[in-house]
């Protein structure tokens, strides 16, 4: 009696002594959608692909079959089933080697974690003591989830999940009958089981744990004949490689996360992709495109493609062109126009001059270098015109232009330390992304929010032009003027080419999505004869027609805006003013200041003007408050609470703005 008490006290601290291997697996990281579907995945640094797998999520059957074939008495034993072992050894010591079985779930654990070999009297007693360890510091289940995060399933391939998605193509929560059986049945011999090297071992194989399970009442026998018909994988799947650059972005951003959650929609971003890929044929081989769609509701983005071939070195595929600053061209004078709208110095009906002009020495032209004499805001910014856009600039000033790209959120890159008149034409650096966001703030009303890639966070949401003008920009976009070849959707879009045909652009909205196209050479190369138009909006209308059979209608106009014909406009807003740079008796608000909170009084609100020429018109918001009045004092009706962008025009079309917050 003693001995024996003696026996199992050596015996337990010969147990309690194992040196330990780590006990939590390194995983593969992973980049998923929204939806949870999986997007992009990165091997270990080993190279093996083990991918993260919650035991809760597994198909109940493949659990099944996996202790019916390998260790029935699992959840009962400590770690070793003597019974099993027994078996074992008679064999060993008849053959001088083990042949089979005697090892629990347990030992095969230690013996995976370890990497240590089955073959020798010396390398089963090392399982045997590993697992009796492993019992007293896990329960059950972490054994089973060590299992099914290293169980070999052929290659560099590890645990089911991996095994799962390379086979079958599928996560392993829901698996077929003859599916989870070559998951059980893998793992015993990996190398000689492969079904694409292998098929008639992998098949016998599988069919026994099939035969197995039936026997123990795992599935019925009309299901084991239904599986053994089913046919193998003959190929192993690629795993998911989609949203590369911005996968590799978030991996390189967190390198310790295993699972970054994205805001992603695994459909659209896999049919945008589809659309770069087959967007190259028609493109110079050193040509590629960055795509991107985004939810102007929320700013999620819902996918980013930074170039059409991420493995082409011809083309830099490597390079995330929705994040490299290039010229926007066109794009950015729908801003422009938004700021006049909103400052009350321009209205859709506006007639402008488009004349050749000089300012300071810079003679902008028109691109097909033709004036068209008067022409309306609306009609200039639908063919795009250079000569109206700059004169518009110049009465806003262009420190204007990039306060307000930096109040939605768009980082933009100048030469020089002044910006000039040229930003409105594409002489500033701007991302794709940077567009796409900018966009947003049209397609929302004229609030920005920042975009973001990742689940969970909120964009900061900043004012950036009235809603009036935001709607204004929406109804000119949605009918300019578009080649044959595209559909009469009412989608409001912008197209641009940077000097030089460097970058074709297009952005684009309607109700419920936004959209940018970016097309050029990541080196920064011209590519001749590419415009905008023809190559970027193609690929624009494209995006829509695969996120939708046509694109869900603009939102309608805000309550007070002003949509009237030009003989019906205010006189002040019949005709843009002086093209001059503004004169040091412009007029200027003197009340309220900008930024100024305010309480609403009997009377109205009070505002004073100081400089300028009578009379004086007011708007609010882009909408007239007070029309030709001589006075510099007055009290106007203005409705809160809220924010308001108060402006006046002289009698010489000078304006001013402030914005005030009425509570």
């Amino acid at each position: 009696m003693a001995c024996a008490l003696v026996f199992g006290a050596g015996a337990l601290r010969w147990v309690a002594l194992t040196d330990l291997p780590p006990l939590v697996p390194e995983t593969s990281v992973e980049v998923l959608a929204r939806d949870g579907t999986l997007l992009r995945a990165y091997t270990v640094a080993d190279g093996r692909w083990r991918l993260g797998v919650d035991s809760a999520r597994v198909d109940a059957t493949y659990l099944a079959m996996l202790l019916a074939y390998e260790d029935k008495r699992f959840y009962r034993h400590l770690g070793v089933d003597p019974w099993a072992l027994m078996r074992a050894g008679m064999q060993a010591a008849v053959r001088g080697r083990f042949v089979s079985g005697g090892s629990t779930l347990t030992m095969q654990v230690a013996r995976l974690i370890e990497d240590s070999p089955t073959g020798t009297w010396a390398g089963k007693l090392r399982q045997i003591r590993l697992a009796l360890a492993l019992e007293r510091v896990l329960s059950k289940d972490e054994i089973l989830s060590l299992y099914l995060h290293h169980a070999p399933m052929g290659g560099n391939l590890e645990g089911l999940r991996a095994g799962s998605l390379a086979w079958f193509g599928r996560e392993p929560d829901r698996l077929t009958e003859a599916q989870a059986a070559l998951m059980v049945a893998l793992p015993q011999s990996p190398a000689a089981r492969l079904p694409d090297r292998h098929p008639q071992r992998a098949q016998a194989a599988r069919d026994r744990v099939l035969v197995r399970a039936e026997a123990a009442g795992v599935i019925r026998s009309e299901a084991r004949v239904a599986a053994m018909r089913e046919p193998l994988p003959r190929l192993r799947r690629p795993f998911p490689a989609h949203a590369p650059h911005l996968a590799d972005r978030l991996r390189a951003s967190e390198p310790m996360r295993r699972v970054h959650r994205t805001t992603l929609d695994a459909g659209v971003q896999m049919a945008v992709e589809d659309l770069a890929r087959r967007a190259l044929h028609d493109l110079p081989v050193q040509a590629t495109v960055a795509l991107m769609v985004a939810d102007p509701h929320s700013g999620a983005i819902l996918a980013t493609v930074g170039s059409g071939d991420y493995l082409d070195r011809r083309r830099q595929g490597f390079v995330d062109m929705t994040q490299a600053l290039r010229s926007p061209g066109s794009t950015l004078k729908p801003l422009v126009y938004g700021l006049a709208f909103s400052d009350g110095l321009a209205h859709p009906e506006t007639l402008l001059n488009d004349r050749p002009a000089r300012f300071a020495g810079y003679a902008p032209q028109n691109f097909d270098r033709l004036f068209r004499g008067p022409v309306s805001v609306r009609e200039a910014l639908q063919i795009s015109l250079n000569l109206p856009v700059v004169e518009l600039t110049q009465a806003l000033g262009p420190a204007r232009l990039m306060a307000a790209l930096r109040q939605a959120g768009v980082a933009a890159n100048v030469l020089g330390e002044v910006p000039g008149l040229a930003v409105s034409l594409g002489g500033v650096g701007v991302s794709l992304e940077g567009l796409v966001q900018l966009y947003v703030a049209i397609a929302r009303g004229g609030e920005a929010v920042t975009l973001s890639s990742l689940s969970g966070v909120t964009g900061v949401r900043r004012r950036v032009i009235t809603p009036e003008a935001a709607w204004h920009l929406g109804d000119i976009l949605a009918a300019a003027p578009r080649p044959a070849v595209l559909p009469d959707w009412r989608l409001a879009f912008k197209t641009g080419t940077s000097y030089g045909h460097r970058d074709a652009l297009a952005l684009g909205f309607d109700g419920t999505y936004v959209a940018g196209v970016w097309v050029g050479r990541a080196d920064g190369a011209p590519v001749p004869g590419m415009f905008g138009v023809d190559v970027a909006a193609p690929l624009l209308f494209d995006i829509f027609a695969r996120l939708g059979a046509s694109p869900v209608a603009l939102p309608p106009a805000p309550p007070t805006t002003l949509v009237v014909s030009h003989a019906e406009l205010p006189e002040p807003l019949q005709r843009f003013g002086q093209r001059s740079a503004p004169s040091a008796d412009a007029p200027q608000l003197a009340f309220p200041p900008d930024g100024a909170a305010l309480r609403g009084m009997e009377g109205g609100v009070l505002a004073r003007v100081e400089r300028g020429q009578a009379p004086f018109s007011w708007f609010a918001n882009g909408a007239p408050v007070l029309l030709q009045s001589y006075e510099r004092e007055t009290q106007l009706a203005l409705h809160g609470p809220g924010f308001v962008t108060l402006s006046v025009v002289d009698a010489e079309g000078r304006g001013a703005r402030v914005q005030v917050e009425l509570r």
